[in-house]
């Protein structure tokens, strides 16, 4: 189960980097297209209008998925932002009890947001609702990515709500030292 789950988070964190990447490599064609145009017409050529139409659509929606696809993974990472003042003040089983709040509330909301942007997928594939930009793009595709970023991010949650409700440090503290990017060894 504990190799599926992490697979499940791998891919999730994979496609927002997919996502990405895309983003960088559209507004790179983009660029080069206005360059050319741009050369053609300063020696008097017509421009050919080598430009990605709706092109702030494309980046926007791409940018929603990388955002939700990457929750979880940050999450089981430890590189969401975390207030930890109190719980190191406060005793280990005191510590282990506000984790488990806390995590039990992000879970319940997750599920609330996941629940609520399944329903609003769902109604814009229903009423086949489209962008607004030169090319329409069918809603439902960048909502059923941020419901299915939001689900592995619940799950995530429900993880490691389980592993802490059995005394087990969550994944984001299990990290420990092993942190390179803050230049610990």
């Amino acid at each position: 189960m504990r190799k599926l789950l992490n697979t499940l988070y791998s891919v999730s964190t994979a496609m927002a980097a997919c996502c990405l990447i895309t983003i960088a490599s559209l507004v790179i064609l983009h660029v080069f297209g206005r360059l050319i145009d741009g050369t053609r017409k300063a020696f008097g050529f017509e421009p050919i209008g080598l430009q990605i139409p709706s092109l702030g659509e494309f980046a926007g929606f791409l940018l929603v998925g990388a955002s939700f696809l990457a929750l979880a993974g940050t999450l089981r990472l430890g590189d969401h932002i975390r207030v930890t003042i109190l719980l190191q003040a406060v005793s280990d089983k005191t510590a282990r009890l506000l984790n488990v709040w806390c995590l039990g509330v992000a879970f319940v909301l997750a599920g609330f947001f996941t629940w609520n942007a399944g329903l609003l997928a769902y109604d814009s594939h229903l009423y086949h609702e489209v962008s607004v930009g030169i090319i329409p793009v069918p809603l439902v595709y960048p909502q059923a990515i941020m419901t299915f970023g939001l689900f592995v991010f619940s799950i995530s949650l429900l993880d490691d709500l389980v592993t802490t409700a059995l005394g087990n440090a969550p994944s984001f503290e299990s990290l420990g030292d092993k942190d390179l990017i803050e230049g610990r060894e």
